[in-house]
């Protein structure tokens, strides 16, 4: 998975999640796709929606790995493989689903650049 920078993308589950109220959403993309080695830190109001079946299907044609920060990997795994199979990617190899609810700003970054770390995924400079 490390010959390219993975994309990030944080649900939000619409933004009314009680789980996110710890954190300063946006804070924590800005610092996720400056301070971490990934191509690139994107918002999605609500990935397991029709509209997030079609970013996913347009996003996963670059065939990048992808961290996903939001609700329980279990769950990630299975509102997603369609999409990553849709493409001839696999949901287990290709994503890497971080349950971030309840944690503060701090705590998530920390949390992404953990699994980047574990996906081999070297630190710029």
């Amino acid at each position: 998975m490390a010959e390219q920078r993975p994309g990030l993308i944080m649900c939000v589950c619409t933004g009314k999640c009680p789980g996110f109220e710890k954190m300063d959403i946006w804070d924590f993309i800005n610092r996720a796709r400056v301070e971490l080695p990934v191509e690139f830190g994107v918002i999605h109001p609500q990935l397991c929606e029709e509209d997030g079946d079609r970013f996913l299907a347009d996003f996963l044609k670059a065939k990048r790995p992808l961290v996903i920060a939001g609700c329980a990997p279990n769950m990630q795994y299975k509102l997603f493989r369609d999409a990553f199979a849709a493409q001839g990617m696999d949901a287990k190899k290709d994503m890497v689903p971080l349950d971030i609810r309840d944690m503060t700003t701090d705590e998530a970054v920390e949390k992404v650049a953990a699994a980047l770390r574990d996906m081999g995924v070297e630190e710029d400079g």
